[in-house]
């Protein structure tokens, strides 16, 4: 057998056994019933729902009683009104009478039996079970209601597998949505789905963010707080405390007093409460006796506007009630309608029907009817709820027009099978009253939301109509100067775990939710993005930011450029040493063959001059941006011209020395030398030397372009990489084991003739040099800015204009001031001289 008939032999069973040990004919009012070529099944609470309440769905006048339900009245009136419409209309159903059976649905156990009552045929107390489960024909084509979600999933789940039409105008609850579940149920209220999404943007309307929820047992309230709990979490709202309204509960009881404990200790001031009216009740008579005031809470349609509600003594106390509610809409006439029907009744006492019973459970012994002064308000909220069911019927005319072909202008009469009217039902668009009804691929209305705020100003409860939502789009429009907030100052209150943090300071959570936390500034170099306060990003490395910034700048960009004034003074210098130098060595030429030149070295000044300008034409790398050539050739044009000099020098002041102080000692060694021409084998070797360092430094450890980041969180400094090498140490160290033997070999000499004494002038010269680049060397350690190539080039020139200086200007004077100390004479009286002495010591 399959599931499908399994299922329906239970539904046979139990409504046999139903009918076999508790249910019994009872008269009906004929105003719960009026015949029709078709009809519809209408559920409705006209009772609360109380444990004295009977549970038999048929209901006769006798149980118009303390437990009557008005809002429920009202829905009810509203399907007789609206079935009356349509039967007079000539444009929808001409020549059609639609009928119905409606019942009260104020238990479950009454729910149950009305739902197996309206699968059954009519005069019959069992289901019918087809073959063909397409042919199934209830007496009732369609179903109109239940207002709670409890009632309409036990409804749904019967009609289900049958596919008869469903249509109810009060169960919101995102369960019915299911549609392998429930395929048959539509709605005319908007699903709790569209409303969790208003609730969630009302929260973020306001920056509430630390909220708590209380739910109310059940579908509705069970399934629309994890719903809000899913939805809130994603946009970064914390919920503080969340808990359930059982049904057991009771007005103070332990359970609500330890409820509204946790409540206070959870510190919000927005408490959302999901729940039906009378968990709500509940609920909000408990917040009253615990006192609990300054609050605001955010309401759901099924009790924002509901006078069960605000007719809680003490609750006008509470705080600031926001709420989202059904719009306001008017049935055309049902007033009128309710009016008329009270005349008919006209108030008289009469005989109750054997057999009904009342709410205490006792035989009544007479019944009455409603007067006009006894007649249930009919209030905003029960008007809304009734249009939604007046158009939940004309939804189902709708469909049952196009089913029977009326467009014509004639119905066509005949079997109608609850499948074939489902279909037709889920494809109506018609207007009611210039509201559009159609249903989407879930079964919902697309319909709006009002928000509403309750106003206490006046001597009785009323509300205002603060903003609305967009049926299309998930949209607020509040008007905030409607709101009359709690406190003094009518501010909007704040609802946060912790404050917002200043500009440029991250949140450190502390403790479990995210909400709450501390406020680290951040550091400089990191900025903080407002899409994520909860970390500090580092900025790019051609950004900088300051501490506390909330973005990142761009970082400037500097080097040494040709138009500073410091490179323009460096440059000059430079060039005027250049020009000396060669200035100098047309000097020397035009004075070859005197003495002067020839004791400087003779041709061999040539070659220290050369050696100088060389290492001159390396400062000129140092300004402007760096680039591949500049940066191979500034250090290593220096360290390889200064090197020539230096060995030039070492020689020059070795060969005087040896001359005059060994030569006599070492005539062996000393031909030697000058045979083979050691003086320019020595400064051969010594600059190939160098020449080779340089080259391996340049292939190895190449001097490359570089942006350096890390010493200046504002800038990028251009530069070389050079001073990092190995290769750049090696050329230095070099150069300055040279400028020690330089020394040393000019040091020995101090005691030379004075034409060739140059000890006070080149000492003095390799001290600046050794002090120039001991200096270089500490600033580089201190400091890595735009100025440092200048600081570079500075020791660099030094170095060449006090080896130019020490060696060549006192040579230079004498040429050109000094004529009669350029002789051979003066030489000849200075070498007697020095025998002189050293013969005498």
């Amino acid at each position: 057998m399959s599931l499908w008939g399994v299922r329906l032999v239970g539904l046979q069973l139990s409504l046999s056994c139903c009918w076999a040990f508790s249910c019994h004919n009872t008269p009906s009012s004929p105003d719960f019933s009026l015949p029709g070529d078709y009809l519809l099944a209408g559920m409705f609470p006209l009772h609360s729902a109380l444990p004295e309440a009977r549970g038999r769905p048929t209901v006769t006048f006798c149980d118009r009683s303390n437990s009557f339900n008005g809002h429920g009245y009202h829905l009810f009136q509203a399907m007789r009104f609206s079935i009356e419409e349509i039967n007079n209309s000539t444009a929808l159903l001409p020549n059609v009478t639609l009928g119905y059976e409606l019942y009260d649905v104020c238990s479950d156990s009454a729910n149950m039996y009305a739902t197996l009552s309206i699968l059954s045929t009519l005069g019959r107390h069992y289901v019918e079970i087809q073959g063909d489960p397409a042919h199934f024909s209830p007496a009732m084509v369609a179903v109109i209601g239940p207002d709670i979600t409890k009632h309409a999933l036990t409804t749904a789940a019967l009609l289900s597998p049958f596919l008869v039409p469903l249509v109810s105008y009060g169960a919101s609850s995102m369960v019915l949505n299911a549609r392998r579940l429930y395929p048959s149920f539509l709605r005319t209220i908007s699903s709790d789905k569209h409303q969790v999404d208003i609730l969630v943007l009302l929260l973020q309307r306001f920056g509430w963010v630390w909220i708590s929820i209380v739910g109310g047992e059940g579908d509705y309230g069970e399934v629309g707080i994890q719903e809000l709990e899913y939805q809130v979490t994603r946009q970064g709202i914390c919920i503080a405390f969340r808990d359930i309204v059982p049904f057991s509960a009771r007005p103070g009881d332990e359970r609500m007093q330890s409820m509204i404990r946790c409540l206070v200790q959870a510190r919000t001031t927005v408490v959302v409460v999901y729940s039906g009216k009378q968990l709500a009740r509940v609920f909000f008579e408990s917040v009253v006796l615990a006192k609990l005031t300054a609050k605001v809470w955010i309401a759901t349609e099924d009790w924002a506007i509901s006078s069960h509600i605000n007719s809680v003594p003490g609750i006008q106390g509470i705080g600031t009630v926001l709420g989202v509610a059904i719009p306001h809409r008017h049935v055309p006439g049902l007033k009128e309608f309710e009016e008329a029907y009270v005349q008919a009744d006209k108030g008289v006492l009469r005989p109750c029907p054997q057999g009904s019973w009342c709410n205490s459970n006792q035989l009544c012994t007479e019944c009455w009817a409603f007067t006009a002064q006894a007649m249930p308000t009919l209030a905003e909220f029960s008007m809304s709820s009734a249009y939604n069911a007046y158009q939940a019927v004309y939804a189902v005319a709708h469909g049952l027009h196009q089913l029977l072909g009326c467009s014509s202008g004639a119905c066509l009469r005949g079997r109608v099978y609850p499948w074939q009217l489902l279909e037709q039902i889920r494809k109506v668009k018609f207007l009611l009253h210039k509201d559009a009804v159609t249903f989407n691929d879930d079964g919902n209305t697309l319909s709006n939301y009002d928000i509403i705020a309750w106003d206490w100003s006046g001597p009785n409860w009323t509300f205002r109509v603060i903003g609305s939502s967009s049926p299309f789009s998930v949209l607020l429009d509040i008007n905030t100067t409607k709101i009359r907030w709690h406190g003094n100052d009518n501010q909007v209150p704040t609802s946060v775990c912790s404050r917002d943090c200043p500009e440029g300071h991250q949140r450190v959570i502390t403790g479990f939710h995210h909400c709450c936390f501390e406020c680290v500034p951040c550091e400089a170099g990191t900025f903080l993005n407002k899409s994520d306060p909860y970390r500090c990003r580092p900025c790019g490395k051609e950004e900088w930011a300051p501490e506390r910034s909330q973005t990142c700048f761009p970082r400037t960009v500097v080097f040494l450029t040709w138009h500073e004034p410091v490179s323009l003074v460096l440059l000059a210098a430079n060039t005027l040493l250049l020009l000396v130098v060669a200035g100098t060595a047309g000097l020397f030429a035009w004075h070859l063959d005197t003495p002067v030149v020839r004791s400087a070295g003779g041709r061999l000044c040539f070659f220290m001059l050369g050696s100088l300008a060389g290492g001159t034409w390396g400062l000129y790398g140092f300004f402007g941006e760096p680039t591949l050539p500049t940066c191979l050739l500034r250090q290593g044009l220096f360290s390889l011209g200064f090197a020539i000099f230096l060995s030039c020098l070492t020689v020059r002041s070795f060969q005087l020395v040896f001359i005059f102080k060994f030569s006599a000692r070492l005539p062996t060694f000393f031909r030697a030398w000058v045979q083979n021409r050691g003086a320019g084998l020595f400064v051969m070797i010594s600059s190939t030397i160098q020449l080779l360092i340089c080259l391996i430094w340049l292939a190895v450890w190449t001097p490359l372009p570089t942006r350096e980041y890390k010493h200046f969180p504002q800038l990028v400094v251009l530069g070389c990489t050079e001073a990092n090498s190995l290769g750049f140490m090696l050329a230095v160290t070099y150069n300055g084991l040279l400028s020690i033997s330089a020394f040393a070999c000019s040091y020995l000499g101090k005691d030379l003739p004075e034409n060739y004494n140059e000890a006070k002038c080149v000492t003095f010269s390799l001290l600046l040099n050794f002090v120039s680049w001991i200096a270089f060397f500490t600033m580089a350690i201190v400091y890595q800015g735009k100025y440092l190539p200048a600081v570079n080039a500075l020791a660099m020139l030094s170095s060449l204009s006090g080896g130019f200086s020490g060696y060549f200007l006192p040579k230079c004077y004498v040429i050109l001031y000094r004529p009669d100390l350029n002789s051979t004479e003066h030489f000849q009286a200075s070498i007697q001289d020095y025998t002189r002495r050293c013969g005498s010591t």
